[in-house]
């Protein structure tokens, strides 16, 4: 198990200088900012193609998300094993290489039957890359800059949320979904050669983990199957992590029932506004930036508040667009968006920092990918559940139900908090490093 420094990022100095100079983190911070913006290209483009250009079927959409979950069931939890023992910096690199070329041999799948499987498999390089990802953050940003950190990410995603469905829009309406998909393939290679010139970081541990660190060279010489189990049996062991982990899984069945079924359900109300689902994910983005940015001008939020409150406010708008006709004027499609990326916006970054912050940096590959593991488990179950539902109700009223559901578990994260997260945990803070 390792964790990452050299000659410029000990803890003592990474405490005493700002985040933005701290040159690795600005690196991996614009790779992540390149993938993201090519990913929301990319899933607007595939969502289009299948829903409006194939016109598949609604189970045929669920099972998108399900192929993409099921490298996550399998493998999550070993990723993040591997993540806390091998060089973090060549796994992410190793993983957009890769996605690249899955990328581009999905330009040539002719149907569905040949779709699904290549992005089952690209999906597999994110089940690798996000582990490494959160804990190379988790080693090279000081602590009292992690909120700052978790939030710059979380602002640079949900701003790629606007800008890529937005430009995807139009890169449909005057090209091609294919289009998208090459835009992907490119912005994958940057964030690559943006995070080459740290493939030789030397991972060594903290001087502020010296407990952790005494113990390092009998963890490298443990099994993968032996640190597994150590990463469940610390998650068993920690409330805070146990009980988010679990939250996150209600809210989030609830949530993926209907994830990938915007599109079925603009078919039927507004089957001529191809574009309108890409206004829907630029409006959700908008109103998650809206919130981070509110968030970093508090001193501090409880976690029952951003975890309960974020599934609330996502919970009105879902409700909301089911109650959307035909005849509904277009701007309510972006208001109700705006309210789900707030409560997303809250939601994800509280999510994130409270992993992180309760988390020994030792562990934090371990416990994402564990994460990771268990809400690909959702991922295949709810999406399947959601397309039954959409067939036997319609669109409109499972939206409505899903809503009402997804807002009682945020009703019960805020009124369950000093339970799930100890009176400790939720009443401390989530305290902010203004941007």
């Amino acid at each position: 198990m390792t964790s990452i420094s050299n000659e410029s990022s000990s803890p003592s100095k990474m405490s005493s200088k700002g985040l933005w100079r701290n040159f690795q983190f600005v690196r991996m911070f614009i790779a992540y900012a390149l993938a993201t913006f090519g990913d929301w290209f990319d899933a607007l483009a595939i969502q289009v193609m299948v829903a409006y250009r194939w016109g598949a079927d609604p189970l045929i959409i669920a099972l998108i998300p399900v192929c993409m979950a099921v490298p996550g069931i399998l493998l999550g939890s070993v990723a993040g094993t591997l993540a806390d023992r091998l060089h973090k910096v060549k796994i992410m690199m190793l993983c957009d290489v890769i996605t690249v070329v899955l990328t581009l041999a999905i330009l040539f799948a002719p149907s569905a039957a040949w779709l699904l499987p290549l992005l089952a498999l690209r999906a597999m390089m994110g089940v690798f890359h996000i582990p490494a990802q959160q804990a190379l953050t988790r080693q090279v940003v000081a602590e009292e800059h992690l909120f700052q950190a978790s939030s710059l990410n979380g602002f640079v995603g949900q701003c790629s949320k606007v800008a890529g469905p937005l430009l995807g829009a139009v890169i449909l309406a005057v090209f091609s979904p294919q289009i998208c998909i090459v835009i992907n393939a490119c912005t994958r290679l940057l964030s690559g050669l943006v995070l080459w010139p740290l493939r030789r970081l030397t991972e060594q541990p903290k001087d502020s983990d010296m407990d952790e660190t005494l113990g390092q060279e009998k963890a490298e010489n443990e099994s993968v199957l032996a640190q597994w189990a150590k990463g469940w049996s610390f998650i068993r062991s920690s409330r805070p992590i146990l009980s988010t982990i679990l939250f996150g899984c209600f809210g989030l069945m609830a949530i993926l029932m209907i994830d990938y079924q915007f599109t079925t359900l603009f078919r039927s109300i507004k089957p001529e506004n191809e574009a309108l689902i890409g206004w829907l994910g630029s409006s959700a983005g908008a109103g998650a930036v809206i919130m981070i940015l509110l968030l970093n001008r508090l001193p501090r939020i409880g976690y029952g508040w951003g975890l309960g409150g974020g599934y609330l406010v996502i919970g009105v708008g879902i409700a909301a667009l089911g109650r959307v006709a035909p005849l509904t004027p277009d701007i309510w499609v972006i208001v109700w968006g705006l309210c789900i990326g707030l409560g997303n916006g809250l939601f994800m970054v509280t999510l994130n920092y409270l992993l992180q912050k309760e988390t020994p940096p030792a562990y934090v590959g371990r416990v994402f990918g564990i994460q990771n593991s268990l809400s690909s488990i959702v991922l295949v179950v709810a999406p399947l559940a959601g397309g039954a539902l959409i067939r036997a109700t319609g669109p409109s009223l499972t939206f409505q139900y899903i809503g009402i559901a997804t807002l009682a578990i945020g009703f019960a994260g805020i009124l369950l908090q000093r339970v799930l997260w100890n009176g400790q945990e939720a009443l401390g803070a989530v305290r902010q490093e203004h941007i």
